[in-house]
């Protein structure tokens, strides 16, 4: 008897990406899997954003009323998801960022992974870069240091784990702490995985306004983050008993973090 496929369901956070909001909706219409939902938060863009969003009659639209001036990006990023889920009723959700593409095949990859898998709650797939910006390292089978961390766009997971994830988001705490490093610490570290399909189904574009562009490595932010991702990482493993090890990093981040009386 033929499997069924999931139903998958893609949430997508957008603030004032028109320029790459056509070829991002269309990458997903044009997919060669088509069980799938499109539920897009808009995080009240001021450019032509809606516009555009609006011409697109699958997507299931949830609008921002009033922005929260007070929440960093990254928190913003996290409320949207949230909303976005609660409309999904997919089995599966794949996140997007909207100023990235899916592969044709994403879908179909990501539903045939999980079919196969029935186990596996995560998973992380390659981006692909008109530059060379990600640079994946294996690493040692060390708890101190979390693993690399895949963009928002390459990560796809089962809805049950999505709503554990949710009770140990920490949504208000962490203001510079992505969700992309949230999950994949909590994929490790709660579920004690680190599934990597090493194909390059999302294309990664590189905006200089985004949220993770706008902080410089070794600013003050760069290292609040840091110190953020630690703290995570030690809730985390905490709530599974596992034993936190300090490492060389973490003393050197938690010396500079004093030093910015953080």
């Amino acid at each position: 008897m033929k499997k069924k496929n999931y139903k998958i369901s893609i949430l997508i956070t957008n603030y004032n990406k028109s320029q790459f909001l056509n070829k991002s909706l269309n990458s997903i219409l044009n997919q060669n899997y088509k069980n799938y939902e499109i539920i897009l938060y808009d995080d009240c863009s001021t450019d032509n954003s809606l516009n555009i969003i609006n011409k697109f009659k699958k997507i299931k639209l949830i609008k921002c009323l009033k922005k929260d001036k007070k929440k960093t990006g990254a928190q913003n990023q996290i409320m949207g998801i949230l909303k976005t889920f609660k409309k999904a009723k997919g089995q599966i959700i794949c996140l997007m960022d909207s100023d990235d593409l899916f592969s044709t095949n994403k879908l179909t990859e990501i539903n045939n992974f999980f079919q196969k898998n029935k186990k596996y709650n995560f998973i992380f797939n390659f981006p692909k870069f008109k530059k060379n910006l990600f640079n994946f390292q294996k690493k040692k089978n060390d708890n101190s240091i979390w693993p690399t961390i895949f963009p928002t766009s390459c990560i796809s997971l089962r809805r049950s784990s999505f709503l554990k994830f949710i009770k140990y988001l920490k949504k208000d705490k962490f203001s510079y702490l992505e969700v992309d490093a949230r999950l994949t610490i909590f994929s490790k570290f709660f579920y004690n995985e680190y599934n990597l399909l090493n194909k390059k189904l999302t294309f990664y574009s590189y905006d200089e306004n985004s949220i993770t562009s706008n902080i410089k490595k070794l600013s003050k932010i760069w290292w609040i983050r840091r110190r953020e991702a630690f703290i995570y990482l030690k809730y985390i493993m905490n709530k599974k008993n596992i034993i936190f090890k300090p490492s060389t990093d973490y003393y050197i981040t938690t010396f500079i973090a004093f030093f910015y009386k953080i």
